[in-house]
C-alpha cells in the first residue's frame, strides 16, 4: 500500500462527519434500549446512512482531486484508477 498524504482541512471535515455517525449510532442504541417506536428508529438510521454517504462523498472527492492528480503527475494513473474501481465495486451495493 502506498503512503497517503492528507491535508488538515479535509481530515477535519471527515473526522467531523465520522463523529456525527458515532453520535447517530449511539442514539439508535439508546432508542432501542428505551423502546422507542420503530419509525423513529428508522428515521435515526436514515440520518446515519445520509451521514455515511456524505463522508463517503468527501473521501471520493478528495481522492479524485488529490490522489488521482498526484498519480497523473507521477505517471501512475492507470494503477490508481484500477484501485479506485476495485474500491467502488466493494462500496456500491
Amino acid at each position: 500500500m502506498r503512503s497517503h498524504v492528507n491535508n488538515d482541512e479535509s481530515l477535519k471535515k471527515i473526522y467531523n462527519r465520522l463523529s456525527c455517525i458515532e453520535g447517530h449510532t449511539r442514539g439508535v442504541k439508546t432508542m432501542l434500549t428505551e423502546n422507542f417506536p420503530c419509525p423513529e428508529i428508522l428515521v435515526q438510521l436514515a440520518a446515519v446512512r445520509e451521514t455515511i454517504e456524505r463522508v463517503s462523498r468527501l473521501i471520493l472527492d478528495k481522492h479524485l482531486s488529490e490522489c488521482l492528480a498526484r498519480a497523473a503527475q507521477e505517471g501512475d494513473i492507470n494503477k490508481e484508477i484500477e484501485e479506485l474501481k476495485a474500491a467502488i465495486d466493494k462500496f456500491l451495493p
